[in-house]
């Protein structure tokens, strides 16, 4: 495993997603690349820009969307005054990166695996797919409110068969929810393998029909994280009995260090 270390690492460039002009909100955020022997994916970076300046001091967590020999990519949505200021770096522009941190996603390369992810939970899975030594095992469905074209979904569909479905009314999110619990109990019937991440209430969901279904599946929880090392214990979450230390860490940990990928009948959503 590679241990984490801290880089200063130089923007190569920012590309808009989605819709041009001045309201861009999905950016993929491409950088020198940090010298990381090995990564996985599924786990998740520490990132500052060296011009947040002291008004801004804490790190943002983000998961690592892909790394290649030349560059590390970090794909982002603008929601705060930090990802705000991201928004506006130029190659050249120095930003630091602590990673790579937390656990990773199961990879059984001759295992049908089921990849679900809900709106920004698709960017850990565009390493997944890549590192993945047997693509052609791995199935997607998406599900997202904003167009297709704010995602990074053209790197997935070069690799793995991605199903996209788009929230925009009311009915549609049952749609979702049904197909969910379809592709659970189709992979479940074949001892697969179900990897989701996503908002709160969409993790929820898949862990539901996982334990309906039997299904085994692991969750990428993204609790705010303000340290990203377990210092500062503002990411705790609660666990089952099935968690490894349940009773010596009073069925508590933190998600920075022993996630952000648990196995779902092991975490309390």
């Amino acid at each position: 495993m590679n241990t984490p270390s801290a880089s200063l690492l130089t923007v190569l460039d920012l590309v808009p997603f989605g819709q041009t002009g001045p309201e861009n909100f999905f950016f993929a955020l491409r950088l020198s690349n940090p010298g990381w022997t090995e990564w996985r994916p599924g786990q998740f970076m520490m990132l500052r820009p060296t011009n947040f300046g002291l008004e801004m001091p804490w790190a943002r967590p983000f998961s690592i969307c892909h790394m290649t020999k030349r560059h590390l990519i970090c794909f982002f949505q603008v929601v705060g005054k930090g990802t705000k200021r991201m928004a506006q770096l130029k190659p050249g522009d120095t930003v630091r990166v602590w990673g790579p941190l937390g656990s990773a996603f199961a990879i059984e390369a001759d295992t049908p695996t089921l990849l679900l992810a809900g709106g920004m939970g698709i960017v850990p899975f565009v390493g997944y797919a890549h590192r993945h030594p047997k693509p052609w095992n791995i199935s997607m469905l998406f599900g997202h409110r904003q167009p297709a074209g704010c995602y990074p979904i053209d790197s997935l569909n070069e690799r793995i068969t991605v199903d996209s479905l788009r929230e925009l009314e009311s009915g549609d999110l049952d749609d979702l929810i049904f197909t969910i619990e379809e592709r659970i109990k189709e992979y479940a019937e074949q001892k697969g393998l179900v990897l989701a991440c996503g908002p709160l209430p969409f993790l929820k969901t898949v862990q539901t029909f996982a334990a309906q279904h039997g299904a085994r599946a692991q969750l990428s929880l993204e609790n705010r994280m303000a340290c990203g090392v377990g210092a500062c214990l503002g990411c705790v979450s609660k666990t089952t009995e099935k968690w490894p230390d349940h009773e010596e860490n009073a069925g508590l940990v933190r998600v920075c260090k022993h996630g952000p990928v648990f196995w779902s009948d092991q975490v309390v959503l």
